[in-house]
């Protein structure tokens, strides 16, 4: 497949001076450090506006939003103690984001969504790949790169997850196309909160030796990525074979959304050719903006996320149905209280342990991401996107990412495991049943 053509590479700063100087990082964004950035994009039919014109609009917008979004102007920045320990925070000093124009004139929006498989150009779409989110010292927080197919535009940023959640990356992007579609800033849906709930907004002191690990390169197998489809009916399905085969009473319900990564966990484990008593796990990142007392504001701009596993070798997993591997997610998430969450991470700021992608294996499925981000009001004028794809940030054999389907009620899960495991999961007939559409 044709390459693509970098126009212009610029950094756009925010046109006022930040509200704060600095802003400390709390532990949910520390953990994340030496893992990768958030990286996902949009796919647009083209504008009917000319490509310099569309292109000046959207980085005037940009720069507009980043006046409320000012962190994401700044850089990392740290403080060195006497201790051997090291501190992150956040300097607003309006350094700028990145902001990238770009040509693959050869390229048609049915190049992308055709294939089985999500062909690897799509991985060009976005900029500041392959860096981890501490290096947000010296690099953009935030990197956007429009680029112009011949049919269509694609539209990918890169956010630094040591400063953002999903909850915050898909608030900016919606925040982008609200100000690009003529909102004003003072009027845009959710406003970015920056509260201060972190234990009065302490300064975290990790020790040097674990920033000094950085993230050990180790060898990744060779990956492929392809995005499957579960149509509102197929999901209803999925949740009533779950919740019957769970027989469970006294209020309590297995989602949908577990009834759906339940079904997905079977279907890797099934095409894997584990030993049936090989340990697997199941890494769920679980938001808590409403679970503490009192409840984090829904605009808040960081990390507000904790993860957390469920284990059960290979045969339960496979054996035991979809009711019995639902259930077992949704005991967890239920028993995910506030006293849960503090406990969480006080031991964590006693012992700290940095998240890497080093930590997910062949018997290890990491999700992240969720149904119910806004992905599809992302409008910047010309309509609603026909896709959402994501970058290679993070890409590694077992990432799981969810997203929103295009029809309100359907979802799509990205998994990236090997080609031969995909093959065969296309090929499993009990998996592929409840995928209605595949891209």
């Amino acid at each position: 497949m044709a390459e693509i053509q970098i126009v212009s590479t610029t950094l756009v700063e925010a046109p006022a001076e930040p509200i704060f100087n600095k802003i400390e990082l709390t532990s949910s964004d520390l953990k994340l450090l030496l893992a990768g950035s958030i990286q996902n994009g949009l796919l647009f039919p083209k504008s009917n506006s000319p490509s310099l014109t569309l292109i000046q609009h959207l980085k005037t917008s940009f720069s507009q939003t980043l006046k409320i979004f000012f962190p994401l102007a700044g850089r990392l920045s740290t403080v060195q103690h006497q201790d051997n320990t090291i501190s992150f925070f956040i300097d607003c000093n309006n350094s700028g984001a990145q902001f990238v124009h770009a040509v693959a004139e050869n390229i048609t929006i049915s190049d992308i969504l055709e294939p089985i498989f999500v062909p690897s150009i799509v991985h060009s779409f976005f900029p500041l790949t392959h860096i981890n989110n501490i290096d947000g010292v010296s690099n953009p927080l935030l990197g956007v790169q429009i680029t112009e197919l011949s049919d269509g535009i694609f539209i990918g940023c890169t956010m630094n997850h040591a400063v953002a959640d999903g909850s915050t990356f898909w608030n900016f992007m919606n925040s982008w196309s609200e100000i690009s579609r003529g909102y004003h800033v003072n009027q845009i849906s959710k406003p970015p909160v920056f509260q201060n709930w972190f234990r009065n907004n302490c300064s975290i002191r990790l020790p040097l030796s674990i920033i000094n690990k950085t993230s050990a390169k180790f060898n990744l197998p060779p990956v492929k990525e392809r995005v499957f489809h579960f149509t509102k009916e197929t999901i209803a399905g999925l949740k009533a074979k779950a919740n019957s085969e769970a027989g469970v009473g006294n209020g309590v319900v297995i989602s949908s959304l577990q009834s759906v990564l339940a079904h997905i966990w079977r279907g890797v484990i099934r095409n894997r050719g584990l030993k049936p008593d090989q340990e697997t796990i199941f890494l769920l990142q679980i938001g808590f903006r409403r679970r503490l007392q009192p409840e984090i504001q829904d605009g808040y701009f960081g990390n507000a996320i904790q993860s957390e596993r469920v284990q059960l070798k290979a045969r339960e997993v496979i054996e035991e149905g979809i009711g019995f591997v639902a259930l077992q997610m949704n005991k967890m998430i239920s028993g995910y209280t506030k006293e849960k969450i503090r406990e969480n991470i006080d031991s964590w700021i006693k012992d700290p342990k940095m998240l890497t992608m080093s930590e997910i294996t062949r018997v290890v499925l990491g999700v992240s991401s969720s149904p119910r981000f806004n992905v599809y009001g992302t409008d910047f004028g010309w309509g609603k996107a026909k896709a959402v794809r994501s970058g290679p940030g993070n890409k590694i054999d077992g990432k799981i990412t969810v997203f929103p389907g295009l029809e309100q009620g359907s979802i799509d899960i990205e998994v990236c495991v090997s080609t031969q495991d995909l093959e065969a999961m296309g090929n499993d007939s009990e998996f592929m049943d409840a995928v209605t559409v595949s891209f």
